[in-house]
């Protein structure tokens, strides 16, 4: 494994490993009704604009695309592939 994708492993599995922008915001909530801190307003407000949102989403679904594209590369691997010729119960039509 190169330098490249220990790194891009090392990201999607720190990505998946995060909670979500919108679990975020909603203990910010918490916080926020609890005390009132200013900061912790600022950080929910960040955490509500769409464009916050579209990022996180986006990048924790590359991490889950490349995670399944993984698997199946491995699943591949792992099984032989079929030869469609080797039936010859097959129907042509």
């Amino acid at each position: 494994m190169d330098n490249a994708e220990a790194s891009g492993r090392a990201w999607r599995d720190e990505v998946r490993r995060q909670p979500t922008v919108e679990q975020d915001r909603e203990a910010l909530g918490r916080l926020i009704d609890h005390d009132a801190d200013p900061f912790e307003v600022d950080l929910y407000e960040l955490a509500s604009e769409p464009r916050t949102l579209l990022i996180n989403r986006a990048q924790r679904s590359r991490a889950g695309q490349h995670a399944r594209h993984e698997r199946r590369r491995r699943d591949q691997v792992q099984r032989p592939p079929v030869d469609d010729n080797a039936d010859d119960n097959v129907r042509h039509h």
